[in-house]
């Protein structure tokens, strides 16, 4: 297994695919998945000559269940030690939900010199909770409720919740896919408990602002307007616009979950962003 350890010890399990020599790609996934979710993107890119890498965020798939550490500063910093370590050079970092709010992280903190382009899709950036300062945003108790389902009944709700609204599977005339439920089940619940219920206070109340602000490198914003765990109204638009090079695309009726839903039409538009 393809593993670094931190410097406070955390196991780090990572895919490395491809040639060496190539430009590298890095994956960073969503709450509460890992780098499994990211397999038709890293078999997509490597066919298309480029070197592909992904992680399992500390506490999530086959990386250490430390009972510490759970934040975006922690999160920021092993993908730093994973970069270091690959020696990765001239790379594109692509963040989906959870994971777009640490690779804005690592981009503005540690990116300097290593990063080429930057990809958020259905990211939590800049701020998903309802502030004073950020009235579009989800008042707190959307996020106890989580909070709650997952201390429960964890594998009932990681069953539910791919059910309904993270691939939009609760919407009319949708036709949901029991293999790509199972499969988001599958790396839920691989993962640790602990690791996922302070997670919820990560990917919810870090602001993002001041880390967009600063990202100098070309970055494409993706989101679908039907997005129900990542309302569009107060993610992609606002982080385009604190953005110094930022494109923002917008998909018409597409859900949150839409690297799997609509591969296709994301991965088309990465290959072009990344190749022009």
């Amino acid at each position: 297994m393809t593993s670094i350890t931190t410097s406070d010890g955390v196991q780090l399990f990572y895919k490395d695919w491809g040639p060496k020599s190539a430009q590298p790609i890095v994956f960073h996934h969503g709450w509460p998945l890992s780098s499994d979710d990211w397999d038709n993107q890293m078999l997509f890119f490597l066919g298309k000559g480029f070197r592909v890498i992904a992680h399992d965020r500390r506490g999530h798939g086959r990386s250490s269940q430390v009972s510490d550490g759970h934040d975006m500063d922690h999160y920021a910093s092993d993908v730093a030690a994973m970069i270091d370590y690959l020696d990765l050079r001239n790379a594109i970092h692509v963040g989906h939900s959870t994971g777009g709010g640490e690779a804005a992280r690592y981009v503005a903190r540690y990116g300097k010199g290593r990063v080429a382009k930057l990809i958020l899709i259905a990211a939590v950036p800049p701020l998903m909770l309802k502030t004073a300062a950020n009235p579009s945003g989800l008042p707190i108790e959307a996020f106890d409720g989580l909070r709650s389902q997952l201390a429960a009944i964890r594998s009932q709700f990681y069953r539910d919740f791919p059910s309904g609204p993270f691939y939009g599977y609760n919407r009319p005339g949708a036709e949901p896919s029991q293999a790509v439920i199972s499969n988001w089940w599958r790396q839920g619940m691989m993962g640790s408990a602990k690791a996922h219920y302070d997670g919820i206070k990560a990917f919810s109340e870090t602001d993002f602002t001041e880390d967009l602000k600063s990202i100098t490198v070309p970055t494409l914003v993706l989101h679908g307007d039907d997005d129900q765990i990542v309302p569009i109204g107060a993610a992609a638009p606002l982080s385009e616009k604190l953005l110094q090079a930022g494109t923002l695309k917008i998909y018409e009726k597409l859900p949150h979950g839409l690297c799997t839903t609509h591969a296709d039409v994301v991965n088309a538009d990465m290959l072009a962003f990344i190749t022009a």
